[in-house]
């Protein structure tokens, strides 16, 4: 066995170690607090792509391009799918005003949260 080899076989099983602890370790971190469907989704999307991501670069060390490839686009599709999560999330969170005329001037407006109405403030 060359020193070569070694290297390999203890970067190998460095990054498995490191996967294998996050997967296993990684759920208890979030526990404390409690999640939304959404943000769940969320999380697994973001996690999913840095897996992918990390999976792609380390076969391409390794000279295995198709399957570098496919988990490149697996791990771009990820990442699509977390940034539209993040969009309906903080379009679900935020908050609009629709105003209220009479005669033409404004007379109170009602707040929104998503879709649901949450209050109205009369002007004046």
């Amino acid at each position: 066995m060359n020193k070569n080899h070694t290297i390999r076989k203890i970067s190998a099983f460095g990054v498995a170690a490191t996967m294998l602890g996050g997967a296993l370790f990684g759920p208890l971190a979030g526990a404390a607090q409690a999640q939304s469907a959404r943000q769940k989704d969320k999380n697994l999307m973001r996690n999913l792509g840095i897996g992918l991501g990390a999976a792609a670069v380390w076969q391409a060390t390794k000279g295995k391009t198709t399957n570098a490839l496919i988990l490149g686009a697996g791990a771009a599709y990820a990442g699509k799918k977390y940034e539209d999560a993040r969009k309906a999330q903080a379009k679900e969170n935020s908050t609009r005003r629709v105003y209220r005329y009479s005669n033409g001037k404004q007379i109170g407006y009602y707040t929104y949260r998503g879709n649901k109405r949450i209050s109205y403030t009369r002007l004046r």
